[in-house]
């Protein structure tokens, strides 16, 4: 889907999902680099930024969440920006730009013309939106990540290690997805310093702040699921103990009965093997064995 915006003299094009044809077609109007061409049109491209004298490219990593396997994808968001042109593309849909989009379509020059519209506010806004969904994001995780600790304390279950290993997938992809984009985040910040003369500082320091925010909250889901790791491990242990400590005593109590079923059951004359009142005799001796084998077990374990 291909869609067109002009705010006053600024004209913003957004797409997704435009197959390769129809992305050489819009990017080869505005005179693109051949190898920002290139970038567009590889997948999983690096979070870059990239400053030319006319215009500047920007790739940036963002979750989209896969509600059959509950993993989190990789969401390339390529965005080309002049200072009065705004080209954005993705895979996926987002709720967060087309409420953007939408409130520019409604936006009234004439009574907001005190309001300065720049294709770089624009840009400011869209990441705003994704950084402060990352940050609801986050709270989700965190929430999930309880969850599966109240369940690793109430009932250790084997399901719950694949639980585990999804979750601890899911932080690993917005890991790596975050962490280099620091650096792009910073470097933003200085192009549009040169460009705006400072005008424009707070705004995206601020978005740099929460990049590096995002990336401590990351590293903190990080601990706590190893740590929700561990205490899985440790319960499982601590059932197993129970499982052998139980099959031991076990053991331990038919092993006297199965000493004498097998000496009584050899098909050769043995003592008092006649004598009626012999077996009783046995059953007790049994019985008392099997008490202090009790004894000694509840003594040790």
């Amino acid at each position: 889907m291909l869609r067109e915006l002009n705010i006053n003299w600024i004209r913003w094009i957004d797409w997704v999902w435009l197959s390769q044809d129809e992305v050489r077609k819009v990017l080869s109007e505005h005179k693109i680099h051949e190898l920002d061409l290139e970038a567009c049109l590889e997948e999983n491209q690096k979070a870059r930024i990239d400053k030319y004298r006319k215009y500047s490219f920007m790739i940036f990593h963002f979750p989209k969440y896969n509600e059959n396997s509950k993993v989190y994808n990789l969401n390339e968001f390529n965005i080309f920006f002049w200072k009065d042109t705004l080209i954005t593309f993705r895979e996926f849909w987002w709720i967060h730009i087309d409420k953007i989009f939408e409130n520019y379509e409604k936006f009234d020059i004439a009574k907001k013309s005190n309001i300065k519209i720049s294709s770089w506010y624009i840009v400011y806004e869209i990441i705003q939106a994704m950084l402060e969904k990352m940050f609801k994001l986050i709270k989700n995780v965190k929430l999930d990540i309880k969850s599966i600790e109240n369940r690793v304390f109430e009932n250790s279950t084997g399901s719950l290690a694949k639980d585990i290993m999804i979750r601890k997938r899911n932080i690993v992809v917005l890991k790596h997805m975050f962490q280099p984009q620091i650096y792009v985040f910073k470097r933003l910040e200085m192009i549009v310093n040169e460009l705006y003369e400072w005008m424009m500082e707070e705004y995206f320091e601020d978005l740099e702040d929460k990049v590096e925010r995002i990336v401590n909250d990351i590293q903190t889901l990080w601990e706590h699921i190893d740590t929700v790791e561990d205490a899985f491990k440790s319960m499982l242990d601590i059932k197993t103990n129970s499982v052998m400590k139980i099959l031991t005593v076990f053991s331990a109590f038919l092993l006297p009965l199965t000493v004498i079923t097998s000496f009584y059951g050899m098909n050769i004359v043995l003592p008092y093997q006649n004598n009626p009142y012999f077996v009783y005799g046995l059953l007790c001796g049994s019985i008392l064995i099997m008490l202090l084998i009790y004894l000694y077990l509840r003594k040790k374990l």
